[in-house]
């Protein structure tokens, strides 16, 4: 009796059955269903501040409130909003030296209506000679809030009409100015300026959904995945010019939903779960930012970020990776979990890429939890990259709807040993 007892015990891991009714519940047709309506045409690609955004938030909190999850800290609905400023230049004239500031070789990141600068010393001066890395000393200062004046040697005009796409993104409440210079003058002896911006107030919004834990409710494990994307743009080969985001990022958000349906019925949670769509991933990552700062990160045990997870992995189907691995014993854990069934977890293979800090997971795992991203985009170049990331060929019909179930079981089965509070994932190295 004891030997069948094992085999059948063995049998279950192998086919994901050993948890009561996850076929039954996370399936190739409800996953399809959910895919289909954030990836469709009618949601525009779901970009930053469209009426489209909105309505794809809407159908995520449908959801949440279909599996019957409840609101999120103080908040009245599933919703959770926040304002974001965008200023515009209208008018820029001023000086360095005798060289004229305008339009031209002035860009303006800030959310003030008006700028004015009468002395060098009235803001930090930072300088970017001919032989710096553009890249590593001046695209840092966007992540910041603080108030700076950059000066820019020309031969880095090319990177320099990068910042522009950069100082339009609408940004977080918060007063600061950061004024970058494209000129020859690194040392300059005076400098005066003034520019008069539009400012505009606009709302975005997360949509998140809790599960409250039974015994360790003060404990939380985060699923989140983001659901924009970039909205219509040029047309590909033989395509339209919605840029659907089938793969990124509707695919993490549907994982989301499925994982909120599954947990709220077997309702055996010890820990309690967060499960949020986040918005403006593309547009600096927000949405992430903003839910972040509601959390006390010290309470947060783990961040199952999802994103991309609707192609096969480089090692095939019944696969994928976690960003960080090394990081955190969390990967470790989640392997652990998984040992005899046909799926595995692998270390992220794009180091390079440094896929950890460029996701939703990078605002919490920065204050010390644990928060990977689980994938399956292969992000190396052409030709073995993902050829339709970022284009208007990310449809559904790219997709292979089969294994991207088996990835979301995955991540449920997985997950079993930290929400039930058997296993707690090592903290991560916090950022400075």
């Amino acid at each position: 009796m004891k030997k069948i007892l094992v085999s059948l015990a063995i049998l279950c891991i192998g086919l994901f059955s050993c948890t009561p009714k996850i076929g039954s519940i996370i399936n190739k047709s409800e996953v399809e269903r959910l895919e289909k309506a954030l990836s469709a045409d009618d949601m525009k690609g779901r970009k930053i501040f469209s009426p489209e955004l909105d309505k794809a938030a809407d159908f995520i909190a449908a959801e949440f409130k279909k599996s019957n999850l409840e609101y999120f800290g103080e908040n009245e609905s599933y919703l959770q909003s926040f304002g974001m400023l965008q200023a515009t230049p209208s008018e820029v004239n001023g000086s360095l030296d005798e060289q004229p500031l305008t339009t031209s070789n002035v860009t303006v990141n800030s959310t003030s209506s008006t700028v004015e600068i009468n002395s060098l010393t009235d803001y930090e001066l930072v300088k970017v000679p001919k032989d710096a890395d553009f890249n590593q000393l001046v695209f840092p200062i966007f992540r910041t809030q603080k108030s700076v004046v950059v000066l820019i040697d020309p031969s880095h005009a090319d990177s320099y009409a990068r910042l522009e796409r950069n100082a339009a993104r609408a940004k977080f409440p918060t007063e600061f100015n950061q004024i970058f210079i494209l000129t020859d003058i690194l040392d300059p002896k005076a400098m005066a300026l003034k520019i008069t911006n539009q400012v505009t107030e606009q709302t975005l919004k997360n949509v998140v959904g809790v599960l409250p834990g039974k015994s360790k409710k003060d404990e939380y494990v985060v699923f989140g995945g983001h659901y924009d994307h970039i909205g219509v743009g040029k047309p590909d080969a033989n395509q339209d010019s919605i840029y659907n985001g089938a793969n990124d990022n509707a695919a993490g958000t549907t994982a989301v939903m499925m994982l909120g349906k599954y947990f709220k019925k077997l309702n055996g949670n010890e820990r309690t779960l967060i499960f949020v769509a986040f918005t403006a991933e593309e547009s600096g990552g927000f949405g992430s930012t903003y839910f972040s700062e509601q959390l006390d990160p010290d309470k947060v045990v783990a961040m199952f970020n999802i994103e991309m997870i609707g192609t096969d992995s480089k090692w095939g189907p019944n696969s994928a990776y976690i960003t960080g691995f090394e990081k955190s014993s969390m990967g470790e854990i989640l392997q652990k979990n998984l040992t005899g069934s046909k799926f595995h977890f692998e270390p992220d293979p794009y180091p390079k890429q440094n896929l950890f800090y460029r996701s939703d997971n990078r605002t919490l795992a920065a204050l010390g939890v644990p928060a990977h991203t689980v994938s399956t985009a292969k992000m190396e170049e052409a030709p073995n990259d993902e050829p339709n990331y970022h284009k208007a060929s990310d449809e559904i019909g790219t997709l292979d709807m089969e294994n991207m179930t088996e990835v979301i079981k995955a991540i449920a089965v997985s997950s079993k040993s930290i929400i039930s509070g058997v296993d707690t994932p090592t903290r991560v190295e916090k950022l400075d």
